[in-house]
């Protein structure tokens, strides 16, 4: 089929190149020409395992190409999908439907027949009754224009495979005074199962809903993992206190089935461009359908989290004598998560710059989100190897969990560090070799005997 995507971010370039890998004839459109020039030459502009070898592929197939041609890319395409941002507005929780609109509205103006736009992004419920009929009163005479929510559910890291090979899919359609589907809607649901054929036909479960479900399917799913990252983090101020072991405890809960072990792995929180975003537009959209209360837990979730980043920075200062002016910190991670190089909201950065912003020089290392991070705080000092950024150091924090620190030994960091003392952050190492090899081990949610 032909398809076009609308946004070229992550969640855009990631749903072009799977579909064009789906067999599908793909134009990605995007209003930044630079980021449309990359993405021409075969370069992606962030890191996404897999990615960049797909995206050169269907470049050479002919399958993928880019423009920021909407008179060039809707013509083309018979199903729009649509996978622009929406941050979090500057002045409140509520998120930015801003670009979301521009574009539904320049698709149903640029549609020279019937066609189907997909809503990919993460919006407010309620968001795609409103853009049907946005679509509607924007489409010329005698065109139709059907809206279909189909939300994502992307792993930063292991987005290619979430896309080809979702654990579930999920379709929000139109629905009349009585609730019924529209006959439009039920006609755009067979496209879609076309487009997915591939994917239906390896099982993989479909739900078919109403908008207002549909839309709430992610910042739900969103919601319930930063509530239990957040109740783990929680917990671990308790058995920090009282010397228990959060590690054996969420391994004790986890194994009942209702709860599983997922998710609870205690630290300095949750980032990045979703979770925080996400709870907090929920508690926005709710507090404009007057039913804040009903997630006002959301906000003691938030609170929680931020909260570990404070209790990182103030675990320093305590282990180094009450002041971390002047003294080398190294910190290890700078991106929110590993196999990735975004930064937003991200707790390592946080903590790094609060850090230097106490007086410490602080250097950062992470293995693809340096660039990214000097960004943000252009006046932390990142280097290019762990090596370099522990090179006497009196202070080891590890707050990002990529491979190559989960695998660090004492003895690698032994010779280059000024004083043996480390904060795992994500409670990544084995606590009894570093002890053993004489170094000063803290971690969340443990009193280290």
């Amino acid at each position: 089929m032909k398809l076009t995507v609308i946004g070229t971010g992550y969640l855009g370039a990631t749903h072009a190149v799977s579909m064009a890998e789906l067999g599908h004839e793909v134009i990605g459109l995007d209003v930044d020409q630079a980021k449309i020039n990359a993405l021409a030459s075969g370069q992606v502009p962030f890191h996404e395992p897999g990615l960049p070898e797909l995206l050169n592929k269907h470049i050479g197939t002919g399958k993928l190409r880019f423009t920021t041609s909407y008179g060039e890319a809707v013509p083309f395409g018979d199903v729009h999908f649509v996978g622009v941002g929406t941050p979090q507005k500057a002045e409140s929780h509520a998120a930015d439907m801003r670009y979301v609109d521009a574009a539904v509205t320049q698709i149903a103006r640029a549609a020279d027949r019937d066609c189907i736009i997909v809503g990919k992004s993460t919006v407010p419920v309620g968001s795609a009754a409103r853009l049907q009929e946005l679509a509607r009163e924007n489409a010329a005479d005698g065109v139709r224009v059907t809206l279909v929510w189909n939300p994502e559910f992307l792993r930063e890291g292991h987005a290619v495979d979430d896309t080809l090979t979702p654990d579930r899919m999920v379709l929000g359609l139109e629905t009349d005074a009585n609730g019924q589907y529209t006959e439009e809607a039920l006609a755009a649901e067979k496209v879609l199962r076309e487009v997915y054929a591939s994917q239906l036909a390896a099982e993989i479960p479909l739900i078919v809903t109403d908008y207002q479900t549909a839309e709430l399917v992610k910042v739900a799913a969103n919601s319930f993992l930063a509530t239990k990252i957040s109740f783990i983090n929680a917990l671990s101020e308790i058995t920090e206190t009282v010397g228990g072991d959060i590690r054996t405890l969420a391994d004790a809960i986890g194994l009942d089935e209702r709860i599983g072990r997922k998710f609870l792995n205690a630290g300095v929180g949750f980032g990045g461009g979703c979770l925080p975003k996400d709870i907090r537009a929920l508690r926005a959209r709710a507090a404009e359908l007057g039913v804040d209360q009903s997630v006002r837990f959301l906000a003691e979730v938030d609170d929680i989290n931020l909260r570990r980043r404070e209790h990182t920075v103030q675990l320093a200062v305590q282990q180094l004598g009450g002041s971390v002016h002047g003294r080398d910190i190294a910190v290890l991670g700078a991106a929110f998560k590993p196999e990735s190089d975004d930064v937003r909201d991200s707790p390592a950065l946080d903590i790094a710059a609060r850090l230097h912003s106490m007086g410490a020089e602080v250097h950062v290392y992470d293995p693809q989100a340096n660039a990214n991070a000097a960004k943000r705080y252009p006046r932390l000092d990142y280097v290019g190897s762990i090596e370099q950024a522990v090179a006497r150091a009196e202070m080891v924090l590890l707050l990002t969990e990529w491979k190559e620190f989960r695998e660090l030994t004492p003895e690698q960091l032994e010779p280059l560090v000024r004083e043996r003392t480390i904060v795992d952050g994500r409670n990544a190492l084995d606590p009894e070799q570093w002890i053993e090899a004489g170094w000063k081990y803290m971690a969340a949610g443990r009193r280290i005997r």
